[in-house]
């Protein structure tokens, strides 16, 4: 049997589809996903990802603990609250996980993907051999995301002024702690998401979390599901877990460079070797977004080719972009690819423009249009 979240009732109250998801029964949508998206790019939604795996750590060596499992480096967070995103690595350089880590009063908060849960968990015990540390996952958290551009103020009215104030001055990957008005229990209100719109993660009792959701709908905030979370994400260029990286990608081949702390030169951390040897050998492939104009649907799986070269690339993530009209996709092709390729549709190639990726911030194109075509 899956899991489900505490919101599940509250899901088959609206109507939602539900579909298994990595094991857990959640809404795919709750009657159009196109509908959904464009509240979100247009005004806000709130999706349920209760299913995310929150692990707090603590101890005398956790900050070098950290430090240690994860490419970017928690120094960098110093005050409660403060999060980063980073990727954790295997010996190889390959990404065992992407996530959020967010310092806590005492201790350290991550949060990964569903998915690979079990495998995190695993796997940070496993390094945590010879630390002070101690891990506890917190089955007992739900969380609610809200995004859009209207979510701040939509979630404001509901948490009242002085939280409010407090979230409105929040910066990207900040979060702040409030006590819930019920219990007197912490909830954590951080600004990110997965979206490419402003909006908040809250971080709550499971007990509060049905409560909450309701006010927020009553506050004017539709809910949306898995589909148009799906579709939003790939409109900005986010990665997600098992297409754009796993095990056998590193974070420089998934666009996702930045997120290595190179700076300290003394600090060693899990998978640091492999990744400065791939740096110095030079990257083969990149990952990069691609546009088809024309009728059709990228999908993932399809093959890209590459003028010039022998090896084509891949499609990692398609689908159609509500916000533009047409099929969008990310995609891993050979490091040689300029500004245009084609796809096999309708068993005929199709021409299709390369960019960085990244289609659509704050619901506006993030990519020049193009000077001229092959």
């Amino acid at each position: 049997m899956n899991s489900r979240t505490s919101l599940y009732a509250a899901h088959e109250k609206m109507g939602a589809k539900i579909v298994d998801f990595g094991g857990w029964d959640m809404p795919l949508h709750y009657g159009s996903q196109i509908k959904e998206h464009h509240c979100v790019r247009r005004d806000c939604g709130m999706f349920d990802v209760s299913h995310m795996t929150v692990v707090d750590i603590a101890g005398s060596d956790v900050r070098a603990y950290l430090r240690y499992l994860l490419a970017n480096d928690v120094a960098k967070i110093t005050e409660p609250g403060q999060g980063l995103y980073s990727a954790m690595l295997n010996d190889r350089g390959g990404v065992v996980d992407d996530l959020i880590a967010y310092a806590l009063p005492s201790g350290f908060r991550l949060v990964v993907n569903c998915a690979t849960g079990d495998k995190d968990i695993a796997w940070m015990n496993d390094y945590a051999q010879g630390f002070q540390v101690t891990l506890q996952q917190r089955d007992d958290l739900a969380i609610i995301a809200v995004q859009g551009p209207q979510a701040i103020a939509r979630v404001s009215s509901v948490a009242g002024q002085a939280v409010g104030d407090k979230i409105s001055a929040l910066k990207t990957f900040s979060s702040v702690f409030a006590p819930s008005s019920q219990t007197g229990d912490s909830w954590q209100y951080a600004r990110t998401g997965y979206t490419g719109e402003d909006g908040l993660e809250i971080i709550l009792p499971s007990s509060e979390a049905e409560a909450f959701w309701w006010q927020l709908h009553a506050a004017g905030v539709p809910p949306a599901g898995l589909a148009a979370r799906d579709t939003l994400r790939l409109e900005a260029g986010l990665n997600l877990y098992g297409h754009e990286m796993d095990e056998s990608v590193s974070p420089l081949q998934a666009n996702m460079a930045w997120t290595v702390a190179w700076h300290d030169f003394e600090r060693d951390f899990v998978g640091r070797s492999a990744l400065l040897a791939a740096r110095d050998v030079g990257l083969q492939e990149k990952l990069v977004g691609v546009l088809l104009t024309q009728r059709g649907v990228l999908r993932d799986g399809q093959a890209v080719y590459i003028a010039g070269c022998e090896q084509p690339g891949v499609i990692t993530s398609g689908s159609f972009s509500p916000t533009l009209g047409y099929s969008i996709a990310l995609a891993r092709v050979p490091v040689e690819a300029g500004e245009w390729a084609e796809v096999m549709m309708r068993k005929k190639r199709e021409t299709v423009r390369l960019i960085a990726p990244g289609f659509v911030r704050h619901g506006q194109p993030v990519f020049a249009p193009s000077v001229e075509q092959p």
